[in-house]
């Protein structure tokens, strides 16, 4: 499939954008703590956008819609989305909040800390989505995460559902969710520790994974997918229950893996994948990206991923 048959399939990105302050430590602090690092630099971060960058240069059609401040990191980070090829016309700026900011540590052994202060991000309401509903009408498949406030995530999938849109949630941060939301999602994309959180099962192995799996598709939504870290990602839909197992790779950054396996799974599921192939797929992206270091600087290219084993 060329590039322009992949760019026919446009993905709505409704979330959040950051600038991601990233320092490298031997370790992770402890309370209380404090540790000299190593390199420090910034990157253009946040779950919406991480995962609009990561659809763009994977081969598809991306609109995004966000709020930034009226300041320095606003107007960069929507230069930085034009350059990417991203829609931007939906994106709203706020004079009263700044924009987002992620505090990041990252360890030896490519784990993480984060503290984000939301700024503009946490006022995206649904008054500004009701001035976008055009984008709604022209997606095939809506992604969100959890970075903007609970009320536009309900108010998006509930308009996209009954314009029988796809809709895909990333439910990061980790937070109850409420019945009705779950039933207008078509795909529920939680790590353990949120499908533990949603499910209230805790998860030790394969089988309480399927059995979280269980409880989430019990509560309304059509197909889960449990991504397992290292140990890959649980399908778990119609077309039956699989383990996809992660690609074999040293891991130096993880902080946007999640946001690009979705991203990526977007893209596939897009291009007429099944659940199972686009998981693959996301798959195989995911671990292209932990072997780099921050946010959107790790997201790799169509090319890639497409020659990648």
């Amino acid at each position: 499939m060329d590039t322009e048959q992949l760019r026919r399939h446009n993905i709505l990105v409704v979330g959040s954008s950051n600038t991601d302050m990233v320092i490298k430590a031997g370790h992770l602090p402890r309370p209380g703590e404090t540790i000299l690092g190593g390199t420090f630099f910034m990157n253009p971060g946040g779950k919406g956008a991480n995962q609009a960058v990561a659809i763009a240069r994977l081969g598809a059609s991306v609109t995004f819609i966000c709020k930034t401040g009226s300041d320095i990191f606003g107007h960069q980070s929507q230069q930085l989305f034009e350059e990417e090829g991203i829609n931007t016309s939906y994106i709203f700026s706020d004079s009263e909040y700044p924009s987002g900011v992620a505090l990041i540590t990252v360890d030896e052994q490519a784990e993480n800390c984060i503290v984000v202060a939301s700024g503009a991000n946490a006022n995206l309401l649904p008054s500004d989505l009701a001035k976008a509903e055009e984008a709604v009408d022209l997606a095939d498949i809506v992604l969100m995460q959890l970075e903007i406030p609970m009320e536009t995530v309900e108010y998006v999938a509930e308009i996209a559902y009954y314009k029988n849109k796809k809709v895909i949630l990333n439910p990061a941060l980790a937070q109850p969710l409420s019945p009705s939301l779950l039933k207008h999602l078509y795909m529920i994309t939680p790590n353990e520790t949120e499908a533990e959180m949603i499910s209230g099962v805790k998860i030790t192995g394969q089988e309480s994974a399927v059995k979280a799996a269980r409880v989430l598709s019990e509560m309304g939504v059509q197909n889960v997918i449990i991504t397992l870290g290292s140990k890959g990602a649980l399908v778990y839909c119609d077309e039956g229950v699989e383990f996809i197992p992660a690609f074999k790779v040293e891991a130096v950054d993880t902080t946007a893996a999640g946001d690009l396996f979705n991203g990526a799974l977007a893209v596939a599921l897009s291009e007429g994948r099944n659940q199972i192939e686009a998981v693959r797929f996301a798959c195989k992206a995911s671990a292209i990206s932990v072997t780099r270091v921050g946010a959107q600087s790790s997201v790799p290219y169509r090319s890639e991923v497409d020659i990648f084993e």
